[in-house]
């Protein structure tokens, strides 16, 4: 008989964590719940204590804390509500927590996903941010402490199950030639450039095959978002940056694909649906069903792939240069990302304005070495104070 796996879920309430949660409810007999977190979602995060009894409910926002615990008093319900990052990386790091799904976006996932390594968990990696701003210092510290960590992207996750299953980390010896990383081209990806001054964040966040949050969505149609994965993958797979290489792939069918030595490249496949790669990561080394519909390859007809336009879309530039550079650079980029990105979606200023931000920045801003979080962090803070500084300029 297995042993119920218990879960930390961080970010239960964004499209991640609720797509785990569904996933959870289909294997009540392997699963259990032990915390759900949130930052200001109240009403979500109670509906989703009065179905799971997780025993922490912890909420970023100390206001929104108390409002959950009245709540959840109220309806009788006896989850142990906590508030702010130490909380968060407190049921991260629980003894009696066997799985964690980092699924927190932006920044402030970064803390809590280090906690869940350095406590030796299966860290179901959701937070490109971790990666993106502390990959080095995130890898080591997974070593370090024997954790299992699962990529949950579905880019990374396909080409983990693409790799050969006694992979050790070097890709040489594995025989792999490069890692080829599908994107959609997003919603704009025929649009001209004197289209894309006008583009609404509204259209911004259509996504033509995916649903997701509103800043992943923003960062798809930027392609910034495929530029994250491309240093993602770098440290997931100690991949080099001429190894990576990413390909338009409009249907969302083919989520990566790795080619090896001998000319073979192997895919997978599916429909797009975060279902899947979370199933495989919850279940792994087995596989589990996820509620994800069968893909119809004869409805699929035809798979069609282009070379992204890096004149249109000059985030994807941006990310491989700050990955060329290292250091701090891959944290100044996310950083004036994530501000570009929210300045655009309150309507301050225009979405071609949000690679203008972020080279500004990363142009502003002198490459040092990252040894240390406190310096992630430190890189983090200057460059977002440069592109306010930008943004107040621009007024």
């Amino acid at each position: 008989m297995t042993a119920v796996r218990k879960i930390t879920l961080l970010g239960s309430t964004g499209s991640i964590g609720e797509n785990t949660l569904d996933v959870v409810a289909r294997h009540a007999d392997r699963f259990q719940v032990c915390a759900l977190t949130a930052n200001k979602s109240v009403e979500k995060i109670f509906l989703q204590c009065q179905r799971f009894h997780p025993q922490y409910a912890v909420m970023l926002d100390h206001e929104s804390a108390a409002a959950l615990e009245d709540k959840l008093k109220a309806a009788g319900l006896d989850t142990q509500v906590l508030s702010g990052v130490e909380s968060l990386e407190k049921v991260a790091s629980l003894l009696e927590v066997d799985i964690v799904m980092a699924a927190i976006v932006g920044a402030a996932g970064i803390r809590p996903t280090i906690a869940a390594a350095r406590s030796g968990k299966s860290v179901m990696l959701a937070n490109k941010e971790t990666l993106v701003m502390a990959g080095r210092i995130f890898i080591d510290i997974v070593k370090q402490n024997q954790a299992t960590l699962l990529p949950i992207d579905s880019e990374h996750n396909a080409i983990y199950q693409s790799l050969p299953k006694y992979f050790d980390g070097n890709l040489t010896t594995a025989g792999v030639r490069r890692i080829l990383l599908t994107a959609s081209g997003g919603p704009f990806r025929r649009s001209s450039k004197d289209e894309l001054e006008n583009v609404t964040p509204e259209q911004a966040c259509a996504h033509p095959n995916w649903v997701m949050g509103k800043k992943i969505s923003v960062d798809s149609a930027t392609m910034m978002n495929n530029g994250l994965e491309v240093i993602e993958a770098r440290w997931l797979f100690d991949a080099a940056p001429e190894m990576i290489e990413v390909v338009i792939h409009p249907r969302s069918v083919i989520h990566s694909m790795v080619e090896y030595i001998d000319g073979s490249v192997l895919a997978q496949l599916g429909n797009p649906d975060m279902r899947t790669p979370i199933a495989h990561a919850l279940g792994f080394p087995d596989r589990m069903e996820s509620g994800v519909k069968s893909l119809n390859i004869f409805e699929i007809a035809r798979l069609d792939f282009e070379a992204p336009d890096l004149n249109r879309f000059p985030c994807l530039r941006l990310a491989y240069q700050a990955l060329a550079k290292g250091g701090n650079m891959p944290a100044v980029l996310n950083a004036a990302n994530e501000v570009a990105v929210e300045s655009f979606l309150t309507g301050k200023m225009a979405f071609t304005a949000i690679p203008a931000m972020i080279e500004h920045v990363m142009d502003t801003i002198s490459p040092t070495e990252i040894d240390t979080l406190d310096d992630v962090l430190a890189a983090d803070s200057a460059a977002r104070l440069g592109a306010q500084e930008w943004l107040q300029c621009q007024v």
